[in-house]
């Protein structure tokens, strides 16, 4: 972990102060089959954020990412282009290239541990048995980065859960994604104003 980061604020003069600058990586899988899956709610937060702000990703190396600016605090937006297997190539990469500090990373991603709609931030943990965690915890050689799990429901029988993960929404879940999509961005934007402790007072289980 040291050496990973030890020359990550070698910052020249005209950088932006890398105490307000954060990466967020919503996790997914590319290509138009995934797009209204469950797995895929990382991409679904990051379009619906910009689509409300008006704001557009572009393709670049590893993913496709965006710049956000919201009260003095810039936010590189990532959705990694790897696939979920390999998301932590992609969010080493960016972390690397912004020179983003590790406190202020956060990843998004599906939880079938919590109910569906359910939203959760913590500052570390397992993996779970999540690919694209498990990806993340290597490359980075840490469990200790702040992670928003978006709960999708466990409403799958035994040996069933990755088609379950890599379904699509129901009816049901459709009718309220679009209130608990605002909710997710507005976390987002907590956690780069207000710090990762208020934001999950505020947020955790609502």
């Amino acid at each position: 972990m040291k050496s990973f980061f030890k020359n990550l604020f070698s910052k020249d003069k005209d950088d932006i102060d890398p105490m307000k600058k954060f990466l967020v990586a919503g996790l997914g899988n590319i290509g138009n089959e995934y797009a209204n899956t469950r797995h895929n709610i990382g991409f679904k937060i990051l379009d619906f954020f910009a689509e409300r702000e008006a704001f557009s990703f572009e393709t670049n190396k590893l993913g496709a990412t965006a710049t956000y600016k919201f009260k003095g605090r810039t936010f590189i937006l990532l959705k990694p282009s790897t696939y979920m297997n390999l998301s932590g190539k992609a969010v080493k990469y960016w972390m690397t290239k912004e020179k983003i500090a590790p406190e202020n990373l956060l990843v998004i991603t599906d939880d079938i541990n919590l109910p569906f709609g359910t939203i959760r931030l913590k500052t570390k943990g397992s993996d779970g048995g999540h690919n694209g965690l498990k990806d993340i915890q290597q490359q980075l050689g840490t469990t200790v980065y702040n992670r928003f799990r978006f709960g999708v429901g466990a409403d799958f029988s035994k040996g069933k859960q990755v088609d379950y993960v890599l379904g699509e929404w129901s009816d049901e879940e459709n009718g309220k994604m679009k209130e608990r999509l605002e909710r997710s961005v507005e976390l987002i934007k907590s956690f780069g104003t207000a710090g990762v402790n208020n934001t999950m007072n505020t947020f955790n289980n609502t």
